[in-house]
């Protein structure tokens, strides 16, 4: 028996191992899904403060629930640690680390060459490893196996090397990570057949692509196709704007439309791990084929400028609405999630403009129902450990202004609009919850 037939049994009969490798916002939900397909799951993390959470049978993230990781680790089929060595035990090795920029905007694989160094003392054959971390066409290929040779195994036959972007979308609940179709890719036919029959396990539905390349450009076309048409919204607003058009009036009425037209609305401007930074690592690559991406910078720059577009509104609507400097104002941002109903702040537009309001010289406070207190910040390392501010009307008749940067469900935008002397707001949350406009500046 090969490796490959042996590890495609234990995949058909769920005896499989599974350890998810980063428990952040792709892992655990990856972790979730593989325990409530029947596997035993390993779940490791470089963070202790995580595993122990997840170890005692809490989530330590709002997407994921105290009720789901208690039932797994409850199951007898749920490990969480921050030891490498519980990898030993495992039959397929997912990694789910992160893959940012630095600070010169070229690509940072820094993590998953460490995990990907972690995981060699405990190869052995029979393996799968899949790698789910966002990143260029060729990281795979060039980064990943490289490393895994290391150990001398042979790459297709002993140890199986794939690539399977992840696609998740922190607070949708429409779509979870086991009904979200699967993209899968590899670079020999033994490791594509095991991760397919792998994620059929787990998903609803697998797309086998023929190499490891093909499959990671899905997921950055899939990610510069948003941060393009985000672009594009966002300079058709500042348009509309000098027109006296309301965007949000005719992003309403064009999306009518039963065909020909996909909705996108302006905001300010991009937040999560992937669409401010997948263009960039599409953009990169390309460089070494001497190929231009003059459309995907240009939607770049168009994203980067709206914080401090944003912050020069604020500092406008305070001179002509209260006739004031925001030197000295205080300003409360509402909402530094990067987006609405979780409390995921990674890449968050609420940040650079709270440091732009302040080197102007105002006194910023923020409220978010999902945040009370602000995560470690790896690029505003001063804003770390900042509790916000309760929503309430002595709160907000106390400030001069409030910006609100993420559209939250359950918040109070009544009391915004009677309490808060002004309002800049960015995503039309106040018009759509029927609150007091008089106030209120679009942004």
């Amino acid at each position: 028996m090969t490796h490959a037939t042996e590890l495609a049994t234990r995949l058909d009969r769920r005896h499989a191992r599974i350890a998810v490798l980063g428990l952040g916002y792709v892992g655990l939900p990856l972790a979730a899904a593989c325990h409530t397909a029947g596997f035993p799951v390993i779940g490791f993390d470089v963070n202790p403060d995580a595993a122990a959470i997840l170890g005692a049978g809490r989530s330590h993230l709002s997407t994921v629930s105290d009720e789901t990781v208690e039932a797994m680790a409850a199951s007898g089929r749920f490990t969480a640690a921050s030891d490498p060595a519980v990898l030993a035990d495992a039959d397929v090795l997912l990694l789910c680390v992160p893959t940012p920029l630095d600070r010169y905007r070229q690509p940072d694989l820094s993590a998953v060459r460490a995990t990907a160094r972690s995981v060699l003392p405990y190869l052995r054959p029979g393996q799968l490893v899949v790698l789910e971390s966002t990143s260029y066409p060729g990281t795979t290929r060039e980064v990943l196996t490289p490393i895994l040779a290391e150990s001398g195994l042979t790459s297709g036959e002993e140890v199986f090397v794939a690539y399977s972007p992840e696609r998740e979308d922190p607070g949708n609940t429409a779509f979870t990570t086991s009904s979200t179709p699967k993209v899968v890719g590899a670079d020999d036919a033994s490791a594509r057949d095991l991760a397919t029959r792998f994620y059929e396990a787990v998903v609803a539905r697998v797309v086998t692509v023929r190499d490891s390349p093909t499959a990671e450009a899905v997921k950055i076309t899939e990610n510069v196709f948003r941060g393009v048409n985000i672009a594009l919204v966002n300079e058709l607003k500042q348009i509309y704007e000098a027109m006296n058009i309301d965007i949000w009036e005719v992003q309403a009425a064009a999306a009518t439309k039963p065909f020909g037209f996909m909705r996108f609305d302006p905001g300010p401007g991009l937040g999560g791990h992937c669409i401010p930074i997948d263009p960039f690592y599409l953009s990169w690559r390309a460089r070494r084929e001497g190929q231009a991406t003059r459309f995907i910078e240009l939607a770049g720059e168009i994203n980067t400028a709206m914080p401090p577009r944003v912050a020069e509104r604020c500092m406008t609507a305070l001179n002509d609405r209260a006739a004031r400097a925001v030197n000295g104002a205080r300003i409360m941002v509402l909402g530094v999630a990067y987006k609405k109903n979780v409390n995921d702040t990674r890449e968050s537009p609420a940040f650079p403009i709270m440091d732009r309001l302040r080197e102007r010289g105002a006194e910023v406070a923020y409220h978010d129902p999902h945040v009370p207190r602000l995560p470690d910040l790896r690029h505003h390392p001063h804003l770390t450990g900042q509790a916000g501010r309760p929503l309430t009307a002595a709160e907000l008749a106390a400030t001069d202004m409030v910006v609100i940067c993420t559209d939250h469900a359950g918040v109070d935008y009544h009391l915004i609009g009677e309490h808060a002397p002004i309002v800049v707001d960015t995503r039309d949350a106040m018009r759509r919850a029927g609150a007091r406009l008089d106030r209120t500046v679009a942004a």
